[in-house]
């Protein structure tokens, strides 16, 4: 199995990652009030910038491929859009109001880059567009029903719905439609008059919902939950989908086509759900789980162990993975929005790991 594997960071976690559109530069949070960015050298990824004018740790970020735009948000209940200046050769930020009085937790543009989204602890989320007239950007908040912290956001490829998990156990299709942004709201599955602030669906579950993700058509939701189970939803009139495992609980996912959903989490390695026809079911693990060979470096690897996982002894405790902690963010790297064959993961343990769905073994697989 074709694997990339980077010890990006020793004893950090990675928040959140995201890449430029032609996989050349990536952008992170470490865990902190920073964000970093990386470009590729040869076969591994060197720091290019550090962009510091957050003040509280940063939640979340997120790379427009077309225009090329970064939207970081953070503990500070600030968002910043981010533009490349060629000329200067460095990023200027413009601060965005998200009018919240709780921390950001989870940001996402919309597929056409005209809008992005969020998330936060303030029972609400922030949908963000640029107001030409006064040259900044604006707000408009979903509100009801939320009723607690939501965790997560994905838009629908069409630009108007969006999917929210929260920690209230439910999770939510808006319509985030903006006048003078968007086209005539219609959805043949979620609903034919869509006005702003419309509940499309609602999902229950039986904990947190930490992740909750699109299909590429549009016509279903997948959300992960605190009670490690995963969820498909069909629509707001079709029964749910659920799968209970007996793993530890998943925190992110995505489809990487209409039978097929990658999930990951605490279980430090990602899985693969897949459609069976008339139900769904978490079909392979994707690690091949062969452990590295230790170094003959003792010394060396005793302090990363104390570093990573704050273990003093000597005692082997090296994870069946290449993740050697939880995985916090997993999106698609390479392949069509229906068709993605490629996907990075990055983790607590400070690694940015990139999989390759088609070498993977698993049986059966429909991309």
């Amino acid at each position: 199995m074709s694997i990339e594997n980077h010890q990006l960071l020793i004893g950090t976690p990675i928040t959140s990652h995201s890449f430029n559109k032609n996989r050349t530069e990536l952008v992170l949070s470490p865990n902190s009030n920073e964000v970093t960015i990386y470009k590729k050298q040869g076969a591994s990824w060197q720091l290019s910038q550090t962009l510091t004018d957050h003040d509280k740790l940063v939640t979340c970020v997120d790379w427009a491929p077309n225009s090329n735009r970064i939207v970081t948000c953070s503990q500070d209940r600030n968002a910043y859009v981010w533009t490349w200046d060629a000329a200067a050769q460095t990023w200027n930020p413009t601060l965005v109001l998200l009018r919240i009085n709780r921390a950001a937790t989870h940001v996402r543009w919309s597929p056409r880059e005209d809008k992005f989204a969020v998330a936060s602890g303030a029972r609400l989320i922030s949908v963000c567009y640029f107001e030409e007239e006064h040259n900044w950007w604006v707000s408009k908040h979903l509100k009801k029903p939320i009723r607690s912290t939501v965790l997560s956001v994905d838009w629908h490829p069409e630009n108007i719905l969006l999917a929210a998990g929260s920690s209230d156990m439910k999770a939510r299709v808006f319509s985030a439609w903006i006048k003078g942004i968007d086209a005539k709201a219609s959805n043949a599955v979620w609903g034919e008059k869509l006005p702003f602030g419309t509940v499309c669906g609602e999902f229950g579950a039986g904990g947190w919902v930490h992740g909750v993700s699109f299909s590429p058509s549009g016509n279903a939701i997948a959300y992960v939950a605190h009670d490690a189970t995963i969820t498909i939803a069909n629509g707001p009139n079709q029964p749910l989908q659920v799968i209970q495992t007996a793993n530890l609980p998943f925190v992110s996912l995505f489809w990487a086509s209409e039978y097929t959903i990658v999930v990951a989490g605490h279980d430090c390695a990602p899985y693969v759900v897949m459609n069976k026809g008339t139900s769904w079911e978490l079909a392979a693990k994707i690690d091949s789980g062969k452990k590295k060979q230790e170094s003959s470096n003792s010394a060396f690897n005793k302090f990363k162990q104390m570093d990573s996982r704050a273990q003093a002894t000597n005692a082997d405790v090296e994870l069946n993975t290449i993740h050697q902690n939880t995985i916090t963010c997993v999106r698609p790297y390479s392949g069509s929005g229906d068709r993605v064959t490629q996907f990075s993961t990055t983790g607590v343990d400070g690694q940015l790991v990139i999989w390759d769905l088609l070498s993977a073994g698993v049986a059966n697989l429909r991309l």
